[in-house]
């Protein structure tokens, strides 16, 4: 009996607190509002008083408890009077029953007075833990038991047919608390005193009607309370209120090891305990369990599904981290996967006239560029929408003639396409990868990621412009530079002017001999060094044409063959490309002094060229220093990047600018330590005509 009351205490008083939070979800702050938060509050109260006479009792407890149970059943009853007194929604007929409203009260107010201020009896030996009432103070509930009935009664009379759905819970859950009250009081009044067993469950009875009160308070929006209450204190709440329940199931079957586990009993009980903590600290550190139970409390307790204020200002904070080691792009992946508990994604920016993978976060790299005029990136400017692949997948009607690109529509993991739109068209996208629980894509869950990419999109834009602003400026500087490189020039050909036409006259002097080598090798290692710091390379101003690569190859590889002897050429058959013979053998000589420069002596590297359908590829492989996948995506084909202590980070960046002119792709795979592949892919030529007069012609 004993542990059955404290039982009953305890699961009513949880059920009240749920019920609670559940009125601090609404809108609208009106007198049925407050009734209704009174009525839960003092019935909260109760439990607890019945809890502490249960654990302690005592004749103070007892009178605590007595005017706690008064107050309760006098706050339904106002709750249930209340709204006989406010007009039901399209109420246009029935009257409001003042005066029995006001005799209703007055029968209140003296049931609580009377019931609360009459002394209890003396202590009885029949009862185990609770002393005697007194006959006043039991008739005291028994007659607002039947208040509350008769009030039941009347507002089930006066309510619209049609509104009856919405009071339908209320009446079962507070008909049955004051039924249930009736029998205990009665039987009391009868008999001079409470039944113990009886009185036990009354605490688990209104356990059991709290849900229907949740049901009725679900279908009446004006019995909630206009409170903000923050998503993640009930998270963190949720998750303490959780936990206390895990140790009291873990102490209560520690009780039992101990009772039956004979002389091992308080060993197996500690490790028991243990084990618990063990298990404990692995739930609460389970990303996918976390991410079930917040969308569980967001979908169940909150009209809103995220806390805008607290969702914000995380991402705010994610997004403007200042950590070295952090990626800038990679956060702002973080911030929008966090908001649909997303576990992976990857980011794509618009670099010339393709959009590249440049970052991803557990996900694997993907080489494939996406063009500016392709359907992807057309349907995202068109319409700004967020694109749920799972949807596409079943029902491509919806996204029009959308056409996925080879690289999405392969990956089954892949989930949304979030839009990075900004004021001057779209700037990237986001993919992001299948989440930890299944997330319902509604409304709310659109327009917070299409906000949430405009952001980004502003941040990586102006990343962006700042870095092409930083481009310029380094430009501009190697512009001063060159200045300086054309002058020490102009003082060269004046030693080389001058050592000519003194050789005219002591050109026969073994002396003048000496001093001209000497004058001749300083000039010479002067222009080395300037052209290994400052050539840029002249662009061609003619059109493309179809060129024969294996003749390049073999004349790049004949000449880098003598500074690197692990230098193997591979060629198969004749391949055209689109290009300029001369360019196309520059870029290829820095692509395999690259290879040269990150390989030792007793390095390998392997230059190949065929053909791939309407692509001609010529592919340099090394297993050399190699580079980080970060620099390959971010750094490598931008100017003044390298990685090379001497290098100025100018021939990689010219070399691609070109490749893209022609409508091409550098493609680079490298791991450090590992080794690197560079891929030059190029529109493919066929050759036209009779062998000793060969034309070549795009495909």
């Amino acid at each position: 009996m004993f542990y059955l009351a404290a039982i009953g205490f305890v699961l009513c008083l949880f059920a009240l607190v749920g019920l609670m939070v559940q009125l601090l979800r609404g809108r609208p702050w009106g007198l049925r509002a407050r009734a209704m938060a009174f009525a839960v509050a003092a019935a909260a109260v109760w439990s607890v008083l019945g809890l502490a006479l249960v654990v302690a009792p005592g004749p103070g407890q007892w009178a605590a408890f007595r005017w706690g149970d008064l107050l309760r059943a006098a706050a339904w009853i106002g709750f249930v009077l209340v709204l006989l007194h406010e007009r039901q929604p399209g109420d246009t007929t029935q009257a409001r029953p003042g005066r029995y409203i006001v005799g209703a009260s007055l029968v209140m107010m003296v049931s609580v007075v009377v019931g609360g201020l009459a002394p209890p009896l003396q202590h009885a030996a029949e009862m185990d833990f609770i002393p005697a009432a007194s006959k006043v103070s039991l008739v005291a509930s028994l007659c607002l038991s039947i208040l509350g009935l008769v009030c039941l009664e009347q507002l089930l009379r006066n309510v619209p047919a049609a509104q009856r759905w919405g009071i339908t819970p209320l009446a079962i859950a507070l008909g049955g608390i004051f039924a249930f009250d009736l029998y205990l009081y009665s039987d009391a009044v009868l008999f001079g005193n409470l039944d113990p067993v009886i009185w036990s469950a009354q605490g688990s009875v209104s356990a059991c009607a709290t849900p229907l009160l949740a049901v009725a308070t679900a279908r009446n929006q004006k019995w909630t309370l206009n409170l903000a209450v923050s998503h993640r204190l009930v998270f963190h709440s949720t998750v303490l209120l959780a936990a206390a329940g895990y140790f009291l199931g873990v102490a209560a079957l520690g009780y039992l090891v101990r009772f039956v586990g004979g002389s091992w009993g308080p060993a197996l009980q500690i490790v028991l305990f243990v084990a618990a903590l063990m298990v404990l600290g692995a739930l609460l550190t389970l990303g996918t369990l976390r991410s079930k139970l917040r969308v569980f409390i967001h979908k169940n307790l909150f009209k809103q599904r995220y806390d805008y204020r607290q969702e914000w200002l995380r991402f705010t904070r994610l997004i403007a981290a200042r950590e070295a080691s952090s990626d800038i792009y990679v956060r702002c992946i973080n911030a929008l996967a966090d908001l649909v508990e997303s576990p992976a994604g990857s980011v794509w920016i618009r670099r010339g006239n393709s959009y590249r993978q440049v970052a991803q976060w557990n996900t694997p790299r993907v080489s494939d560029v996406e063009p500016v005029d392709g359907a992807l990136v057309a349907f995202l400017q068109r319409t700004g929408w967020v694109v749920n692949l799972d949807e596409y997948r079943r029902a491509p009607a919806r996204y029009g003639a959308l056409q996925l690109p080879g690289w999405l529509a392969q990956s089954t993991s892949a989930w949304l396409v979030v839009p990075l739109v900004a004021a001057e068209g779209v700037v990237g996208f986001a993919v992001l990868m299948t989440p930890r629980v299944r997330v319902e894509l509604d409304w709310e869950v659109l327009d917070l990621l299409k906000t949430a990419g405009s952001q980004v999109a502003a941040l990586l834009g102006q990343i962006e412009a700042n870095d092409a602003l930083s481009e310029s400026e380094k430009f501009a500087a190697f512009n001063r530079m060159s200045a300086f490189v054309v002058h020490d020039l102009k003082n060269l050909v004046a030693q080389l002017s001058l050592m000519l036409k003194n050789a005219q006259r002591h050109g026969a002097n073994p002396d003048f001999q000496h001093d001209m080598l000497v004058t001749v090798q300083h000039v010479v290692d002067r222009m080395n060094g300037m052209l290994a710091q400052a050539r840029l390379g002249a662009r061609p101003v003619e059109n493309p044409q179809g060129v024969e690569l294996v003749a390049i190859v073999k004349r790049v590889c004949e000449l880098k063959s003598a500074q690197r002897t692990g230098l193997v050429c591979h060629t198969a058959e004749p391949v055209a490309a689109v290009g300029h013979q001369d360019r196309l053998e520059h870029v290829l000589a820095h692509v395999v002094q690259n290879a040269i420069d990150a390989t030792d002596a007793a390095g390998h590297i392997r230059v190949s060229v065929h053909a791939e359908r309407a692509n001609a590829v010529i592919e340099v492989v090394d297993d050399g220093a190699g580079m980080s996948t970060a620099f390959v995506q971010q750094r490598l084909f931008k100017p003044f990047q390298t990685t090379k202590e001497t290098g100025m980070g100018i021939g990689v960046y010219e070399s691609h600018q070109y490749v893209t002119s022609l409508g091409g792709q550098m493609i680079v795979d490298s791991t450090p330590g590992a080794g690197t592949r560079v891929r030059i892919v190029l529109p493919r030529a066929v050759v036209a005509g009779r062998a000793d007069n060969q034309s070549f012609e795009p495909v």
